[in-house]
Order: C-alpha cells, then sequence, then structure tokens
C-alpha cells in the first residue's frame, strides 16, 4: 500500500542562549556550524528530505536569508512562513496548517534537535500514519537512556489496535532529579521529543477547541500576508496580537485524542552545552575535545575550540568555549545557567551577548577584523552572483583591497574591475556599490576611514534582495568640478548621526527611514 505523503515542517523558531557564545540572538544555534562543520538546521533538512522533498520553514523575518541557503546546503527546496514576532511553537503550528490543505498529513519537527540515525527517524515516523489518519495528533516519544531534568516526559498509556502507537497518560514537565531517576526507573516514560505528526484539519480543530484566540489571530495573519517568491509573510499587526504560548501547554495537555509512537535511536535537543559535549567521543579521563583543543592533566573537561589552540592544564569539569570575540569558561554544573550570563550582559550594554564578531548577509558576510580611533578593518565576503546595495556614506571613505577573485566596483556611476591584488578608493559622499559578478567567492579587505564609523551613516538607494523599506531617490551624476572625496550636496541626507562609539559598526542594520528591513 502507497503511503500518504508527509509534508515536513521545520519550526525554526528559538533564540538559543543556552549555547551562547556560540549561539546568539543573531545567530541562534540551530545555524551555528556546530557538527562536523554543519548546522542543526541543515542536519534536520537533510533529514526530513528523505520523508520529502518539499520543506515549509517557520521563521522569522531576520533568519530568513539564513534558512534559504540552508535549504540549498541541504539539497532541499520549500517555502518559508515569516513571522514579524516570535510567538512560541502553538501559533508557528497554525500558521503552517493554515496554509496547508486539511487533508495534507503534518510533520512538525523542530530545527535545532540532532537525531543522527535517519533510516530509523523515517521508519518510526512512517510507523505513525494510521493513527494520524484517524484523527490523533501522534506525538513521538524518546526512550531514555539517564535521568535528564532538561527534558519533560510523557507517560505511556494503553497500547493501541495498531500495535505501534500507545495512548498518552499524561504528560510530565522537567523534573527534578529524583523524580527523574523514578520515572525513567520505571521504563513506562519517554522523554517529549516535540515532534508531531498530525491531519491540518485534525490540529486546526484541536486549535478551535482549546486555543481559539490563538487560531483566530493566526487566521487573520495568514489572510492579510503577502507572498514574495518563496516567502510567505504574515500580517504583522495580526500576529503580534496573538498570544504566545507553547502547543504543550495550549493544546496537548487539554486533548484526547493524543498517541505515542516510540524512538529508539539517540536523540539530543542539544539544549546545553553538556549535550553538545556528549556528541563528542570521551577518552579515558572524561574528557572531551572539539576543533583544536588539546588537554593535559585534565580530567572531564570539554573545550569547543574551531579557531585557534586552546589548551586545558590540569582542570577538571569545565566547559571552554572559545569564539573570535568572546569565550566561555563554566563549571559542567552550570551549563544550564549560561542564558543568565546572556540576559547579564545585554544589562551591561555588551554588543557581544546577540551580536556575532562576523555578520551573515544574504550576499555573503563581513567580518570586524579590527576597530580603532577613525579607521575600522572588515573583511567581506562576497557569493558569486552577489551584489551590495548601491549606497552612500556622509562621514567615512573606504577603501577596498581584492585578495580573491573580481570584483565589480561602481563609483558615481564609474564600473571598474578589481583583480586580485588591486584596490580602489571610495571617498566620503560617494555612491557605490560592490558585486562579485565572478563563479568563486569574493574576498575583499574594507578599510573605512573617518570622524564616524557607524552603521548608522548611510543612505541605500538600490537593493537586489528587496530589503528597502523606503527607497531613497535614484542618485544623480556628481556634477562637473565636484572636489573628489566631498559629498554632492544635490544627494539625499539623513539627519546627523549621533556620536556613538566605533563598536556601534557591529549593528546588523540601522533603523534609519530609507534603510534596509533585515
Amino acid at each position: 500500500m502507497n503511503l500518504p505523503t508527509i509534508h515536513p515542517v521545520v519550526l525554526c523558531g528559538g533564540s538559543g542562549t543556552r549555547l551562547w557564545p556560540l549561539s546568539r540572538k543573531a545567530l541562534p544555534k540551530q545555524f551555528a556550524p556546530l557538527i562536523a562543520g554543519r548546522s542543526l538546521l541543515q542536519l534536520t533538512l537533510e533529514r526530513l528530505r528523505g520523508l520529502h522533498g518539499d520543506i515549509t520553514c517557520v521563521c522569522s523575518e531576520d533568519h530568513r536569508f539564513l534558512v534559504r541557503e540552508t535549504l540549498g546546503l541541504a539539497g532541499a527546496t520549500g517555502r518559508q512562513l515569516l513571522e514579524p514576532v516570535p510567538r512560541n511553537t502553538t501559533a508557528a503550528m497554525a500558521v503552517a496548517a493554515l496554509k496547508a490543505d486539511g487533508g495534507d498529513l503534518l510533520l512538525f519537527a523542530p530545527a535545532d534537535h540532532h537525531i543522527p540515525d535517519a533510516g530509523l527517524f523515517a521508519r518510526t515516523v512512517r510507523s505513525g500514519v494510521d493513527a494520524a489518519l484517524a484523527g490523533h495528533i501522534v506525538t513521538f516519544g524518546v526512550t531514555p537512556t539517564f535521568a535528564s531534568t532538561a527534558y519533560g516526559y510523557i507517560e505511556a498509556g494503553a497500547p493501541a489496535a495498531d500495535g505501534v502507537s500507545c495512548a498518552v497518560a499524561r504528560f510530565i514537565e522537567k523534573p527534578a532529579a529524583d523524580l527523574a531517576a523514578a520515572l525513567v526507573a520505571h521504563g513506562g516514560y519517554c522523554w517529549n521529543a516535540g515532534i508531531f505528526l498530525v491531519r491540518a484539519a485534525t490540529l486546526l480543530e484541536a486549535l478551535e477547541a482549546h486555543a481559539p484566540d490563538i487560531l483566530r489571530a493566526c487566521e487573520q495573519a495568514v489572510a492579510a500576508g503577502s507572498t514574495d517568491d518563496s516567502f510567505h509573510r504574515l500580517e504583522a499587526e495580526s500576529f503580534q496580537a496573538c498570544r504566545s504560548d507553547s502547543i504543550d501547554y495550549a493544546v496537548l495537555e487539554k486533548h484526547q485524542d493524543i498517541a505515542m509512537v516510540r524512538y529508539e535511536g539517540a536523540w539530543s535537543d542539544v539544549g546545553s552545552w553538556n549535550a553538545v559535549a556528549t556528541l563528542h567521543a570521551e577518552d579515558n579521563a572524561g574528557n572531551r575535545l572539539s576543533g583544536k583543543a588539546s588537554i593535559l592533566g585534565a580530567r572531564g573537561t570539554f573545550i569547543h575550540a574551531p579557531h585557534r589552540p586552546v589548551v586545558a592544564l590540569g582542570t577538571e569539569d569545565l566547559i571552554i568555549v572559545d569564539t573570535p570575540d568572546a569565550v566561555l569558561v563554566a563549571g559542567a554544573g552550570c551549563a544550564e545557567q549560561v542564558a543568565d550570563v546572556v540576559r547579564m550582559l545585554a544589562r551591561e550594554g555588551c554588543a557581544e551577548a546577540t551580536e556575532h564578531r562576523r555578520v551573515v548577509r544574504p550576499w555573503g558576510a563581513y567580518d570586524i577584523i579590527d576597530i580603532g580611533e577613525r579607521f575600522q578593518v572588515k573583511r567581506l565576503t562576497v557569493k558569486p552572483g552577489g551584489k551590495l546595495s548601491l549606497q552612500m556614506h556622509h562621514h567615512r571613505a573606504e577603501h577596498w583591497v581584492v585578495v580573491q577573485g573580481t570584483a565589480r566596483a561602481t563609483c558615481d556611476g564609474q564600473v571598474s574591475l578589481v583583480r586580485e591584488n588591486e584596490s580602489i578608493y571610495l571617498p566620503s559622499g560617494a555612491v557605490h556599490r560592490l558585486e562579485n559578478p565572478g563563479k568563486t567567492t569574493l574576498e575583499v579587505i574594507e578599510v573605512q576611514t573617518g570622524g564616524y564609523l557607524g552603521e548608522d551613516d548611510i543612505v541605500r538607494f538600490d537593493d537586489t534582495y528587496d530589503r528597502i523599506t523606503t527607497r531613497a531617490a535614484a542618485p544623480a551624476p556628481p556634477a562637473a568640478g565636484i572636489e573628489a572625496g566631498k559629498a554632492d550636496p544635490s544627494r539625499p541626507r539623513e539627519a546627523a548621526a549621533s556620536p556613538a562609539g566605533a563598536r556601534a559598526a557591529a549593528m546588523p542594520w540601522p533603523a534609519l527611514s530609507g534603510e534596509f528591513r533585515v
């Protein structure tokens, strides 16, 4: 018998603060290269691609280009439902069900889980099809391997007639250590994986019964939304008015028709650095190392060091995580408190709490190499065919030095090809653009000089990726006789920038009129 098509829906929300400093608000853990150079989202998409090649991703507006790029890396296709604000899993699942046909069989899966056995996972999911077609919300319970206090639990009820699933007696939130040990010893409990198989119509009926206010808000957001290529934007005002709640609280704990299918393979929600550590081989002293890590006389130490040598000497029960601009050193027993560190740094105004030194853009990325008084140095990486916006700056000049590839540089209407070991100077006030016309990656060292280097000293006139909310007028050619390096007074100007420090240059995009919407 041919099984019905399963439509995967990947829930890409979450800030991932528990894996700081690798995971930050601008680049949550599902996008970070965490396992063998691949992100958890890429691994999830590769795993789900085996069920169906067309995948729906529910994600934030801020991360849409990251998701699209990762779909390509995973060899998958699909569409994105863009949330203007985060509203937890109930709303995310509701909008996906509303965009589907009522009879569609939807598999909801978080983007940030690690399930190494893709074949076993696919077989387990397919074994739950009959229960889902019978009108149940099917949840997948993981056979626990230790008494975790970081996971919720599901108590298995009576076996179903299909011989595969069982009823769900109750859900148990993250238990204390003694209760977790008792649940695992009992044997009738599973970890709650947060993965669900359900017909779209079944889910909508459950939402109507238990969370009608969320359903109404999502219906309005979908109906008034807009479509741009593979991006489906939800209407902001309706979605912002939606109550934020998890599917467990809003629906599952109140619903009767829930079935559970056991998953017997390895699974992790990668929710802490201790969980990340278990993904690496352990030596005889309990050490786990990643990247350029080394130990001498250490015990029970985990080191994540992808960029430079990090050595632990005589340490015990430590977590050490190194990134280019921040280092975490924590006792292994404090892994669950990392989110508290992020909140503390955010209160102190520390940009590293939420932003990486390397900032991803749809055309590639930039890395802030150095900042000083009146100068800043960036490394720009532009993908083949990528182009930055057509823009100008009032208070800074820029020098571009091509170190790899060939750049197409526009400066006040003059277009030049700049090859490796060549450079071009862009005076303050010049309307300019950088493009990669080639088939290989373009790498440019950008040196900025001037009295103010903040990202809000910018006017953008045109953008390939349609991120400009209010377009500036097309720039006129520079008037004859204007002195090189001076801004043309006929060009549109913004309000004077505030004298903030040079660190403001790491801001993702400015919030002024005529600027990008990230």
